[in-house]
């Protein structure tokens, strides 16, 4: 198969040397207004193109990739004295496979487990591209159902104007679990 960025023969979707120059995570911290932080390993523009591919039949493979380059170093990164779990916000399936479950499952770790389908979205409006009004109009109205853990790291692909992270923090608030911090793997806040 040929790489997805520079075209030449590759065993993988995108090419180690390709990854090396255009997947190296810069980890950036978003803060909310209550302190809540989001972290993001690259900037919306510089990945916006393997983005797009999550809803084609590359998806899956490209969201693995960018998984391993930035998702899966923060877990080293990160020592929790007690177990953790990793929460992938609406996960369902699209397209035949989930993106943020695919970013969750690269936090799988000794004290980070992982739990699918237990933060959805009732209202099933399409945020991409909208306003922060029709956001606020438009409410995803989550429900989390809690696990046996209490503290929960939340999964995103991207983080634009926080609305979807900040509901999915107050659904995990109002069952009494931990909300700890926000991963995604873009911030569009530089669009």
């Amino acid at each position: 198969m040929r790489c997805l960025l520079c075209l030449n023969l590759s065993l993988q979707l995108i090419c180690k040397k390709c990854q090396n120059i255009y997947c190296k995570p810069n980890r950036t911290t978003r803060e909310l207004p209550d302190g809540f932080k989001i972290y993001s390993f690259y900037k919306y523009k510089e990945i916006k193109e393997l983005l797009k591919t999550k809803h084609t039949h590359v998806g899956a493979g490209v969201y693995e990739i960018l998984a391993k380059n930035s998702f899966a170093y923060f877990k080293k990164e990160f020592l929790f004295s007690e177990e953790v779990l990793a929460v992938a916000i609406d996960d369902f399936p699209q397209s035949g496979y989930s993106h943020t479950a695919i970013l969750a499952n690269a936090l799988k770790s000794k004290n980070i487990k992982i739990r699918f389908g237990a933060l959805r979205a009732k209202n099933r409006v399409n945020y991409s591209g909208k306003t922060l009004e029709y956001r606020l109009n438009n409410p995803r109205d989550f429900v989390y159902t809690p696990g046996n853990l209490k503290n929960v790291i939340l999964i995103d692909d991207i983080v634009t104007t926080t609305t979807t992270i900040f509901q999915a923090k107050e659904a995990v608030l109002k069952t009494g679990s931990i909300p700890l911090f926000g991963l995604t793997l873009a911030d569009a806040r530089d669009i």
